[in-house]
């Protein structure tokens, strides 16, 4: 299941509505283990998360393998794999959308900015975007290109490096020497403005860690992908005037 396919507007829009929290009752732990014991049963392999109250009276929420999550009868015999959402009075909200982003705010909260290449504002800073990049792909350039205007507007630009034709490219040693410079800042700009940089890839460096938590935590199907601080996903190039209606600033 992806959500790289919505439309603009609804991504923005998103951005407000992943503020909203949803309570769930605690949920009694002889049905909790009822219902990981008839999962496990039926699929020893997988991972089984917590066991919490859905929405839906009758149906819990599973998660599996550290992502999806399942709505489950109570007897464990039966579950539905998919989003779910509320429908309200002039809009529909993907409650499964919120969930995954406030995960991965957390989860992006808990990297360390010295693993990224941060570009700050010299005043105040308002707001962060994360942005997994590449060297050679055209909207990366373009939005770094932004990169000066979106720290005029307060918005600190924190990369992370994701190498789109994977760990055994040129583009990963490319993107490598970067993270691997005595001066990460301009070798990036370097890069990405096509001058030629001598490739240099040290040991330890943060690139394929970040190249594994873009596939298996963001979904990171294309670069530039945007991650906001409330954790919803952009996929693509957005303008600055875009990008500061987004973030709230």
């Amino acid at each position: 299941m992806t959500f790289l396919a919505k439309p603009l507007t609804a991504l923005v829009a998103a951005t407000s509505l992943l503020l909203g929290q949803v309570a769930f009752a605690a949920v009694d732990d002889a049905v909790a283990k009822q219902i990981k014991a008839k999962l496990s049963a039926g699929n020893p392999n997988a991972t089984f998360g917590d066991v919490r109250e859905s929405p839906l009276s009758g149906l819990y929420e599973v998660e599996v393998n550290g992502g999806n999550v399942l709505f489950v009868s109570k007897d464990g015999g039966h579950f539905i794999a998919g989003d779910l959402f509320e429908v309200g009075a002039e809009q529909v909200v993907n409650l499964s959308e919120q969930r995954r982003g406030r995960h991965r705010a957390e989860v992006m909260d808990q990297q360390d900015l010295k693993d990224m290449i941060v570009f700050s504002p010299k005043g105040e800073t308002k707001a962060h975007i994360y942005v997994f990049t590449d060297v050679d792909c055209g909207y990366c350039r373009k939005l770094h290109d932004d990169v000066p205007e979106l720290n005029r507007r307060g918005i600190e630009v924190r990369y992370l490096a994701f190498p789109r034709a994977g760990l055994n490219s040129v583009g990963y040693r490319k993107i490598a020497t970067a993270w691997c410079a005595d001066d990460p800042n301009k070798t990036l700009t370097d890069l990405k403005s096509r001058k030629d940089v001598p490739l240099k890839v040290c040991n330890n460096n943060p690139v394929a860690a970040q190249y594994k938590l873009g596939n298996e935590v963001i979904d990171v199907r294309g670069t530039p992908t945007i991650v906001m601080e409330d954790g919803t996903v952009v996929p693509g190039y957005l303008p600055p005037d875009t990008l500061v209606k987004a973030l709230g600033i």
